[in-house]
């Protein structure tokens, strides 16, 4: 990882992590604190943040398009909460959502708190009638992101959101779990035996992940993308 002096967004400085570091610094925190199982299956997510930040994650009544955030101190994470109407809704979606934005707070923990401790306060990342005092990262809706109050425009690059998004795939999403619960899709193509994931097995791979790990299917097409472009499959097919 990198620091660079940051020309845009809240903080002096902007770490830069290439992907690969992303992926190796998620998978051994899972490593170390025992959550990472032997065959594809569910992470265990909420026990992921109570043993690596030492919090109990919490549930509040958030504004509108607030999914979540993580209050830092001068040590590190000192609080993980997320929307109380995505524990209540009850319903799979719900459940998975949730998942996803405390493996999405658990990325800002692992890749920004440093960021917090050099002094910084990203007044831009507060409001929403929360304190504007006490030093957090939020984790809004995609829905209503970025919009500044336009309808339909599209929501400015975050850095830190983005790679706290790199982070939650990798961590709900290990990269080595994922190629092994795919091994029956894929094929080997090419003279360099290179592996692809067949368009024709897209669809079954998504639904696959996404029950395996208890991901929603939009984030396990992401992942799948990001392991098996569909672009590598027309390549060799020139």
């Amino acid at each position: 990882m990198k620091n660079f002096r940051s020309k845009s967004g809240p903080f002096r400085e902007q770490p830069y992590y290439a992907l690969s570091e992303i992926e190796a610094i998620c998978t051994d925190e899972l490593q170390k604190l025992s959550l990472l199982p032997l065959e594809p299956s569910p992470i265990r997510i909420d026990r992921f943040v109570e043993k690596r930040f030492q919090v109990q994650p919490r549930y509040e009544n958030l504004p509108r398009g607030l999914l979540g955030f993580t209050r830092f101190g001068p040590k590190g994470v000192e609080e993980v909460v997320v929307s109380k109407a995505l524990d209540d809704e009850g319903t799979q979606s719900a459940e998975r959502r949730l998942r996803t934005t405390l493996a999405h707070e658990s990325g800002h923990g692992l890749l920004h708190a440093h960021l917090f401790a050099l002094g910084a306060s990203p007044d831009s990342l507060f409001g929403d009638g929360l304190d504007p005092h006490s030093p957090k990262i939020m984790c809004r809706d995609d829905a209503d992101a970025g919009r500044d109050g336009k309808r339909n425009s599209r929501p400015p690059y975050r850095w830190w959101e983005y790679q706290a998004n790199q982070a939650m795939s990798s961590l709900l999403l290990p990269k080595d779990l994922v190629v092994k619960a795919l091994e029956s899709l894929v094929i080997m193509r090419g003279l360099i035996g290179a592996v692809i994931l067949p368009s024709s097995k897209r669809d079954e791979a998504i639904r696959l992940v996404a029950a395996t790990f208890d991901v929603n299917p939009v984030v396990a097409k992401i992942r799948i993308q990001s392991l098996y472009p569909a672009s590598a499959e027309q390549q060799l097919t020139l």
